[in-house]
């Protein structure tokens, strides 16, 4: 079979290629910008074609598309902190985007397309934790409207042309290959400043909880919705369980082996005090349940630093 990853260059799709490879596929890599982060392993397997492109570019879309059973849209040109400085810029970047996608994926006749949204926003604040697919969806960012928009989309996509399509809600995924001086993602931004010696910013008292994926079990849940025969469109993926940015900063301590000085800073109003996913029906219906507890995926990206 042949898979397009789009946003292949980035942090989870470029492990999504390695997945894919690995389990036989073979794969065209779409981004912007490539190789990106995509494994030098990666770059040399005649299995994978790279394809700069644009996801504005409709035409280009299509072609890169035509002839492929299954498409992963992974792209995003925000982030969840800034989308709400320039909503209009999110929507052009992200939700338009992504329908440029679809009506690829619908031209080109694609069998499914699995879609990555946020786990950590859509949902706004919670009423009940763990929080189920069935929870109202609430977001308080830009990021998490569009993400919510673009499920929207694909589940209209499903209705009016029969593109299978499928969503997975992830939470916080952390690993290898994250960039330790971008502004994403807790786990990079709190060891990178560890690692330079500077203080973490904790905005708030420490007590807000998140819900922390190692990438391998990010790409698994992928692989598990590419291979998925059952009525299910829709999938939290999570580990399951709630970690404070307190226990976060503790972990990352005894992993670096010294204690990490905090600077806590007035709470931000678009953070929710907790996120925490119900990943039941993903383990029902999907086979799969995360497999790396955070120490030892901390363990493992703080490895692949000195390799």
């Amino acid at each position: 079979m042949q898979a397009v990853v789009v946003g292949a260059s980035g942090f989870i799709g470029s492990h999504l290629v390695d997945g894919l490879l690995a389990a036989g596929y073979r794969v065209k890599a779409l981004a912007r910008h490539l190789p990106g982060l995509i494994s030098s392993v990666a770059q040399t397997n005649p299995a994978l074609t790279l394809s700069p492109l644009s996801m504005g570019d409709g035409l280009a879309l299509q072609e890169a598309v035509e002839g492929s059973d299954l498409v992963f849209h992974l792209a995003s040109g925000s982030l969840p902190q800034s989308s709400n400085r320039d909503p209009q810029a999110d929507v052009q970047v992200n939700l338009l985007g992504a329908l440029k996608v679809l009506e690829a994926a619908r031209q080109a006749q694609v069998k499914r397309l699995v879609m990555v949204s946020s786990g950590g926003t859509v949902y706004g604040v919670p009423q009940q934790v763990p929080i189920p697919e069935t929870h109202p969806t609430e977001p308080t960012c830009s990021y998490g409207i569009c993400k919510l928009a673009i499920e929207k989309y694909v589940a209209l996509y499903s209705q009016l042309h029969g593109l299978d399509g499928l969503v997975l809600r992830v939470a916080n995924p952390y690993g290898e290959r994250q960039r330790l001086d971008a502004t994403q993602g807790v786990v990079p931004v709190f060891l990178g400043k560890a690692l330079r010696g500077e203080p973490l910013q904790i905005w708030g008292d420490g007590s807000t909880v998140r819900d922390f994926l190692h990438i391998s079990d990010v790409v698994a849940a992928l692989l598990a919705a590419a291979r998925y025969e059952g009525e299910e469109r829709l999938f939290n993926v999570g580990s399951g369980e709630g970690l404070s940015l307190s226990q976060l900063v503790d972990l990352l301590g005894a992993e670096l082996k010294r204690p990490l000085a905090v600077e806590y800073l007035p709470a931000r109003g678009f953070d929710v005090p907790t996120n925490v996913l119900c990943i039941e029906r993903a383990q029902r219906c999907l086979g799969w349940s995360p497999q790396v507890p955070v120490a030892e995926g901390l363990h493992r990206l703080c490895a692949s630093l000195n390799g």
